[in-house]
Formats: C-alpha cells, sequence, structure tokens
C-alpha cells in the first residue's frame, strides 16, 4: 500500500510547486495554463520527473471531472443581464462559429498532414472550441477588463461551445468506423439522434437541475460548511445524469450554474468562494495529468504540421468564423479581431483528443500529439499576448483599482440585496465627503458604522474616519462603484486629479454604462454611443481637456483628446451649482432625434475661429 502514499505525495507536491511557480510566472505575462502543462511534462517521462503515465482513460476521466467542476463555477459567474445581451451572437459563435473553424483547420490538417479528408476534419473538430478554464481564467484573473457585451460574449460562447465540438468529433470518429465496416444506416440515425439529444437534452437538463438545486439548498438546514459541498455535488450530479442519458453534460452543467447562481441562495458567498477555489483545483491537475500524458520527444516528427495547423487556426479559421458570425451582430472591427485572437485553446481539445485513441483509431496517437502542440502553441502566441491585443485594439478598459478590506455577509431570506461591510480607507472618497453627499445609489443603505468598537447611528455621524467600519445593504451590481467610494487613494493630491475629477473612463466606454453607476436617465437610442462622441456632440466648443458638460448629478469632464476626438472623459461627482452646459434627457432626445438627423441633411458649414478656442 506504500504505492498509495507516494501517489499523494506526488500528486500534492506538483500542486503545490504548480501554485509557487505560477505566481513567479505571471509577474513575466506567462499564462498560467501553460505553466501547469508545462509542468505536467517536466514531471513525465522525457522530464526530470521520470514519472511514465500513458493512462488515457485515467486521463479522459479526470478530464470530464475537472471541466464540469469549471463550466459549474463559470455558469455561477455569469450575469443574467450579460447572457441575455451575449446570447445569440455567442451560440452562433458556439455552433456555426465552431463548424467553420472545424472545416477551414481539417482542410490545413489534411494538408499538412497528409491525411484523409475525414481524419483531416476530425483533427479540425477537436481543436475547434475555445477552451472555458483558459477563457474563464483571462477574464476573472488575469484583470483584462473589457465593456460588457463583449466579455460577456466570450464568456458564453466558452460555456456553450464544447457540445457542437463534442459532436463534430463523434460524427467524424464515426464516418471513419463506417470506413472501417460499420452499417451507413444505423450510423446515420445514431448521428442524428445525438445532435437532438445532445442541445435540447443538455439545455432541459441543466434548466430542471439548476432549479431543482437551487430549491434543495433553500429547503434544507444545514451545517454552514456543507451547503458549497451540496452545490458542486448537484453540479457534478447534473453533468453525470446528462452524459448518462446521452445529453451534453457540459452543456447541462453550465446552465445548472447559470440558474443556480443567478437567484440568492443560502450560503451564496460561501459557496462562491469554495466553488473558484474548486474551479483552481480541477485547472491545475488537469493541466498537470494532460501534460504528463505527452511525451515531448514524440512531438518533433510532427512539429512543422503541428505549427502549420496552429498558424491557419489563428490567423485565418478563428477570424474569419468571428467575421461571419458577429458582423451580422454589429460586432466593430476591433471588437470581431480581439474574440478572434481570445480564441484560446486549452484542455478541451487535448481532452477531446483521448477520444480517438480509446476508441482504438490508427494513428490516433499522433493526431493527439497534433492537438497538443496546437494548444501549447495557441497558449503560447495568443495567451500571452492577450494584453498587448487588447490595448492596440482600443478594446481594454482601464483596471480598476485594488478592492479595499471588504466583508460579505449572507443573508438568510432572498431580498434582493446583500449585507457588505468596508473598513474606510485613508485618503478615499468617504473620508473626503460627508455621509450625507457620499454618491451611493437609490438601492443602497447605511445600516450602521462601528468606530472604536462602539456601534453608531449613521444619523447621528457626520464624517467618517479612517479605521471606520461601515454595514451596508446593496445590490451586488453596486459592489464596483463602493469598492471604488471606500478604496485608498493616494495620499498626495494629484493637480490633474482635482481639476478632472475623481474616476475617469475610455473615451469609447458606452454613456449608458457611466449613467447606469450614476443613477442619470438616458433615452435608449443614445445608450450605446461612446461617452466621448457623446460629448462631443452635446458641447458647443470644441472638446478639449478640461471642458465640462453637466449630466443629472454629475458633471462629464474632458480628460485627454487624441487627434480632436475626445479620448479619456472624467466624472466629477461633487459639479458646482450653475453650470453653463447642463444638458437634461429631454435636451438629449431633441439633439438626437430631430436636430443631428437634420444637421446631417445640411450642407457642411465652416466652423467659426471660436470652436477651436
Amino acid at each position: 500500500m506504500e504505492w498509495i502514499n507516494h501517489v499523494i505525495l506526488l500528486s500534492s507536491g506538483l500542486i503545490v510547486l504548480s501554485i509557487l511557480v505560477g505566481l513567479v510566472s505571471a509577474r513575466f505575462g506567462a499564462p498560467l495554463l501553460l505553466v501547469f502543462l508545462g509542468l505536467g511534462m517536466l514531471a513525465g517521462e522525457d522530464g526530470p520527473g521520470g514519472i511514465i503515465f500513458d493512462n488515457f482513460h485515467v486521463a479522459y476521466g479526470v478530464g470530464s471531472l475537472a471541466l464540469a467542476i469549471i463550466l459549474f463555477d463559470g455558469g455561477l459567474r455569469t450575469e443574467r443581464k450579460d447572457f441575455r445581451a451575449a446570447l445569440a451572437p455567442s451560440s452562433t459563435l458556439a455552433t456555426l462559429g465552431v463548424a467553420v473553424t472545424a472545416g477551414i483547420t481539417g482542410v490545413a490538417a489534411k494538408w499538412f498532414m497528409g491525411i484523409g479528408w475525414i481524419e483531416g476534419l476530425l483533427v479540425g473538430s477537436i481543436v475547434a472550441s475555445t477552451d472555458a478554464a483558459a477563457v474563464f481564467f483571462l477574464l476573472n484573473v488575469r484583470g483584462v477588463r473589457l465593456r460588457d457585451r463583449l466579455r460577456a460574449t466570450l464568456e458564453v460562447e466558452a460555456g456553450l461551445n464544447d457540445p457542437m465540438a463534442v459532436f463534430l468529433t463523434l460524427t467524424f470518429l464515426t464516418l471513419l468506423q463506417i470506413n472501417a465496416g460499420s452499417s451507413m444506416g444505423t450510423a446515420l440515425q445514431t448521428l442524428l439522434t445525438e445532435a437532438f439529444v445532445q442541445l435540447l437534452g443538455g439545455v432541459v437538463l441543466g434548466v430542471a437541475g439548476g432549479a431543482a438545486l437551487l430549491a434543495l439548498v433553500n429547503r434544507l438546514n444545514l451545517s454552514a460548511g456543507l451547503y458549497p459541498v451540496l452545490a458542486v455535488a448537484g453540479g457534478l450530479f447534473v453533468f453525470a445524469a446528462a452524459q448518462t442519458v446521452g445529453a451534453s453534460g457540459f452543456l447541462a452543467v453550465y446552465l445548472a450554474g447559470y440558474v443556480f447562481g443567478r437567484r440568492r441562495h443560502r450560503a451564496t458567498h460561501l459557496i462562491n468562494r469554495f466553488t473558484d477555489g474548486m474551479a483552481w483545483l480541477s485547472q491545475i491537475a488537469m493541466f498537470l495529468i494532460l501534460g504528463l500524458l505527452i511525451t515531448p520527444s514524440k512531438l518533433v516528427p510532427t512539429l512543422a504540421a503541428s505549427v502549420g495547423i496552429a498558424a491557419v487556426l489563428i490567423f485565418l479559421a478563428r477570424p474569419v468564423a468571428g467575421f461571419l458570425c458577429l458582423a451580422p451582430f454589429r460586432y466593430s472591427p476591433r471588437e470581431i479581431g480581439f474574440v478572434s485572437w481570445v480564441g484560446l485553446r486549452g484542455a478541451v481539445p487535448i481532452y477531446l483528443g483521448t477520444i480517438p485513441v480509446l476508441a482504438g483509431i490508427p494513428g490516433a496517437e499522433t493526431w493527439f500529439g497534433v492537438v497538443y502542440m496546437v494548444v501549447i502553441t495557441s497558449l503560447i502566441v495568443q495567451g500571452w499576448t492577450i494584453g498587448v491585443s487588447g490595448r492596440w485594439l482600443a478594446v481594454v478598459l482601464p483596471p480598476r483599482p485594488d478592492a479595499p478590506p471588504r466583508v460579505d455577509i449572507d443573508l438568510p431570506h432572498d431580498i434582493g440585496r446583500g449585507m457588505l461591510a468596508y473598513t474606510v480607507q485613508p485618503f478615499s472618497l468617504a473620508m473626503r465627503r460627508s455621509l450625507a453627499r457620499l454618491p451611493l445609489p437609490e438601492d443602497v443603505d447605511i445600516v450602521s458604522i462601528v468606530r472604536d468598537g462602539t456601534i453608531r447611528n449613521p444619523g447621528e455621524m457626520d464624517l467618517l474616519a479612517p479605521g471606520d467600519d461601515v454595514l451596508l445593504l446593496s445590490p451586488p451590481d453596486h459592489l464596483a462603484l463602493l469598492d471604488r467610494i471606500f478604496g485608498s487613494k493616494s495620499g498626495v493630491r494629484d493637480t490633474a486629479v482635482e481639476l478632472l475629477g475623481e474616476f475617469a473612463f475610455a473615451g469609447d466606454t458606452p454613456v449608458g454604462a457611466v449613467a447606469d453607476i450614476y443613477g442619470v436617465s438616458l433615452p435608449r437610442n443614445q445608450r450605446d454611443v461612446p461617452v466621448g462622441r457623446f460629448m462631443e456632440s452635446h458641447l458647443f466648443r470644441a472638446p478639449m481637456a478640461g471642458r465640462r458638460l453637466r449630466l443629472g448629478a454629475i458633471e462629464l469632464i474632458v480628460a485627454e483628446t487624441r487627434k480632436g476626438e475626445v479620448s479619456r472623459v472624467a466624472i466629477d461627482l461633487e459639479p458646482m451649482e450653475g453650470s453653463l452646459r447642463r444638458i437634461d434627457p429631454l435636451l438629449i432626445w431633441a439633439r438626437s432625434a430631430i436636430w443631428q438627423p437634420l444637421a446631417r441633411r445640411l450642407p457642411k458649414i465652416p466652423k467659426p475661429v471660436w470652436w477651436r478656442r
């Protein structure tokens, strides 16, 4: 039984080493998933670890379990408004986009590897889907902040595209088995049945399973530590049940997580923290196992073909699929370019690559090595340059400051709001404003304030002090704004901050997103207009740094211009009364619905000299 102790020692040691190495590699911008794969290869047969591992059945089982947990956690973190806004384009990418990517990459695989059409399309199908673990990691851990629609498109696509890749893989695998002598009629009937059951069954079981799990968690009175265990076990049960009846377990578990996470339930924050930790553990374990499975020396003969296929996938197949699927939904070329570049390959293609091996298809282990190298190339080329490409395409928003100390408290009933406790930080906005003038949304209430161990009534206090603990009731949508109010600012007052307001946004941020944060009403046809262009259209003079535009209770300030256009906009939460440029929703509507369409039909008139002053 000593071998059990050795397995525990090696596995736990590799996980600890992965975390420590990941902390160091993150400083150099290296994708952590690539680090985990690399450590697995170093521990394997050709590395200094010398561990011989070639059990594809174990790798397939570990991959299934890990992906189910990762997708359940991803569903928990997908917001309802994001899901609804991105469902149509994401679904198109997850179906048509995967098929287009598989077709183009399959042609490249046939040409580079010298194999048949069905074999090439099988390889193309295996690498056609983006990896949920890689995308969720990119958006939630690496700090890449995107506009809501763009971020939601990537998240929802990553959660929905696995079933299509699985179906295409099984389709071409079945066609290969037909060539080996199976019945054509039986195989085609099986394929059609699987296509219907995979998608419809995954949706039905996912939604029903998520609703049942939500009801179960809210009805049972358990020890606090059992609620997250019940949630994860319930998600895995939905996954396994769907797989057992032939439905898509990946789609089912993602939707179960989404349905379960969209309503408050008992131990919400405890469950979220637990699933986040389980998702991290699943990613590390899965990539280490997949790294152990490959022998680097066996990849050398197919290295040139693998790089060629990866190049076609990255630079041709994914961009073509992205354009065909997103252009009808009016995504800008920059957004389409970024979505195409973020089509990271990871554990899912490697996991699917084990299926032909397990089916005993001749040459499948060679294809597995090619798939592995395609994933490595994708993580190196795309994963290492996400931030650079986002800034070059101007789709990445400025990062939010570090969140202040905050405690989330679960409430026993679903009232739509959670209880938060903030510790006031030195030089924060909360210290520089009276309690009555804090820019808190209407549905945020201060319950009490703890100072020097004594509970104070908010009505008895005028100003907050560093170290005060403020207890609030707030919907989860306002966390980012509250973090900025109670978070620490620099102790040295910056002249630019004094002149240009407290917070700043990129000029291409939708003005509707800014209005929602600060409780300003806008006409629907203006919500998607970039805030920089919005200011340009409502200022009477040329946009220059420091010029202001009053909007409701706040003031928009031109913080920076490039080539005559507003590239950065700041917010003043306490504008002086009597602003000369104050607009209201009626004036905005009149300008957008009447004056601007009329102005486009009038002849161009040279701007007067005062315009440039």
